[in-house]
């Protein structure tokens, strides 16, 4: 298959905002490693702070592989550029396969995310089916 240069500066906007989106996430979860209080001792502060440690890791698996992704994007170019279209259109393969597995590390990391949110959440207690039909009742 042949590819023109354009086809892999398609991709440049697209792994920016990834990166971007990666970064944002990163950064909102390091606020909230920050702002943990070391004196307060629930009962699931070590299970908070395992996964804690997982989605930090495995954002910044997301981002290396997403950098990693956008390297070889423009390596891929540099190569089609320079005529060596079998090179770069490999290269540009190899880009996509790390690009998919950077998403791939993202959904994983949204999974642990919710997973953490359902973790705060039980310290509620609460009965789903009693909220659910509070909720549906008329006032």
């Amino acid at each position: 298959m042949t590819i023109t240069l354009t086809t892999p500066a398609m991709l440049f906007p697209a792994i920016s905002l990834l990166l971007l989106a990666y970064t944002n996430r990163f950064l909102a979860l390091a606020s909230t490693i920050r702002n943990l209080d070391p004196t307060q001792d629930q009962e699931n502060t070590h299970a908070q702070i395992n996964n804690l440690r997982k989605r930090i890791q495995l954002i910044k698996r997301m981002q290396e592989f997403g950098a990693f992704s956008f390297f070889l994007c423009v390596l891929s170019m540099l190569a089609i550029y320079a005529e060596y279209q079998t090179v770069g259109s490999t290269i540009f393969a190899a880009s996509l396969i790390l690009l998919l597995y950077s998403l791939g590390l993202s959904v994983r990391e949204i999974n642990i995310s919710v997973e953490a949110l359902d973790l705060h959440l039980s310290h509620f207690n609460l009965d789903r089916k009693k909220r659910k039909f509070s909720r549906d009742k008329p006032e």
